[in-house]
């Protein structure tokens, strides 16, 4: 039995997110249907990240196993073929059985995308939030240090009751401007649900000056979700990489 390892990519506009659902189209389904098409036998794909509707990725990683013995360059070619185009495998290989994309993974790094100014984005619609409100970079920034470390997120998740863990570690949080843009990078060892939107969600609750940037430990220290600032729409939200050991 071979250990199959796919670099995905894809537009989650049209998706329900990434994990299987019964009435709705998902990744996780429409990758599964492709390569059984391919591998001539039925096949269940474990990702690394289970993505929400609408939020995008250059960097999924996702395996599966295989009684098939077509090398693993035929098999990038052959599943793209039998993918729709907001849907792309990037690469393709065989790996140990022992590989799990999702429990052998040690970070995930996401990026959000806003697009600040008060006239809209067409071309870039499906892939940043347009927020016109004049936001201060400089205490988003300041506000961001007080996330980063081992916390409990239970302020930074819309389901906290069904996480019976809400510690996670915060490697990296930054923030970048780039012309219109800001671009928030997050990487953790993992995340809780929506906890990325989350933050971002409040940190441009802070750029408007709604919260004070030392509120912010308070928030995070309360564990209360109705005292963080709105989740963020998921079609700014881009999984970026997955980091393995």
């Amino acid at each position: 039995m071979r250990n199959i390892r796919l670099l995905i990519e894809y537009d989650g506009t049209n998706y329900a997110g990434w994990q299987w659902q019964k009435n709705d189209k998902t990744i996780q389904e429409t990758l599964a249907k492709a390569v059984g098409q391919v591998v001539q036998e039925p096949v269940k794909i474990y990702g690394a990240g289970r993505t929400d509707a609408g939020v995008h990725a250059l960097g999924q990683v996702a395996n599966f196993q295989t009684h098939s013995n077509i090398p693993s360059e035929r098999l990038l070619l052959a599943i793209n073929f039998y993918l729709p185009h907001d849907i792309t495998i990037k690469d393709a290989a065989d790996v140990p059985e022992s590989f799990h994309a999702q429990y052998c993974a040690v970070s995930k790094v996401y990026r959000y995308a806003l697009f600040n100014d008060w006239i809209r984005t067409s071309l870039c619609r499906n892939f940043c939030y347009v927020c016109g409100f004049q936001l201060n970079v400089d205490k988003m920034l300041d506000a961001a240090q007080y996330l980063i470390g081992t916390h409990d997120f239970t302020s930074f998740t819309t389901k906290a009751l069904q996480e019976k863990n809400r510690i996670r570690t915060v490697k990296r949080l930054e923030i970048k401007k780039e012309g219109k843009y800001l671009y928030f990078t997050v990487e953790a060892d993992g995340f809780l649900y929506n906890m990325v939107r989350s933050i971002v969600g409040t940190l441009i609750e802070v750029g408007r000056g709604k919260i004070a940037v030392e509120n912010v430990k308070d928030i995070l220290d309360s564990k209360n979700r109705n005292l963080a600032g709105p989740t963020a729409p998921a079609k700014g939200l881009c999984l970026m990489e997955v980091k393995y050991t």
